[in-house]
């Protein structure tokens, strides 16, 4: 794993779990004990070996939750994975991005799961690629060609506006019932969350992930997360990385 690689260069990895249900509901993804436990359109755009999938199951860097997605609210993200690049400074070198993930949802077969192989080709030389920038960054610093100018970081994450702090601050009312199991309570606020903010995937996924007890730790994808992601027309769900 690039973290085991690169740790001695002062790379640090530090992992969080946007889960208004907490540990009931990360638990089950981080803890896949090999692939077979894995959903398969992931083992698919991963394509890890089965040594891969034991390290991940693993991770020696530090994981964390965070049911009232305060990470999200500070960092203004909006799907998962993200990531963010803070250099040793305390500075922001790249904002929140899409991690390498690959926009293949669209091409998924709703009845068995199956991604064309080209898409899970792609995928993964899309997540090669962005390992690929990761390296040049710890390595380099400063002078990594990845290494955005604070002009650049203005650019690309402006801030929410008014309505997205509204969209967040009722999100955090319901992801606050919903972690002490109140689900009833939780679900008007978020809701709301994403009807003011149909942009946040991350509002869309929490309000499937606690719809109810059964739903708690499964893959928060039903008809309306599709049916969301296939009226995106010519714009993307995950963003292609940008240099």
């Amino acid at each position: 794993m690039v973290y085991e690689e690169l740790k001695d260069h002062g790379f640090v990895v530090l992992s969080v779990a946007l889960d208004a249900a907490g540990e009931a509901a990360a638990k089950a993804f981080a803890a896949a004990p090999d692939a077979s436990d894995v959903p398969p359109p992931i083992r698919r755009i991963m394509g890890w070996t089965p040594d891969q999938w034991d390290a991940a199951s693993r991770p020696q860097y530090p994981c964390l939750l965070d049911p009232g997605h305060s990470v999200a609210q500070l960092y203004d993200i909006t799907n998962v994975p993200s990531t963010v690049w803070i250099d040793e400074a305390g500075r922001i070198v790249r904002p929140p991005e899409d991690a390498g993930a690959y926009d293949m949802l669209r091409e998924i077969d709703l009845e068995t799961f199956e991604i064309p192989d080209r898409v899970a080709k792609a995928g993964q030389d899309a997540r090669v690629g962005y390992v690929e920038a990761v390296r040049d960054w710890v390595l380099k610093g400063a002078d990594s060609a990845y290494a955005l100018s604070p002009a650049q970081i203005a650019e690309r994450a402006p801030g929410p506006n008014a309505t997205a702090s509204e969209a967040t601050a009722q999100f955090q009312i319901g992801a606050w019932h919903a972690g002490r199991g109140d689900l009833e309570a939780a679900r008007p606020f978020l809701e709301e969350a994403v009807r003011l903010r149909p942009d946040s995937w991350t509002f869309l996924r929490q309000k499937i992930a606690v719809s109810s007890p059964e739903a708690i730790g499964e893959i928060a994808a039903d008809e309306e997360y599709f049916a969301a992601i296939q009226a995106l027309g010519e714009r993307h769900y995950y963003e292609p990385f940008r240099p």
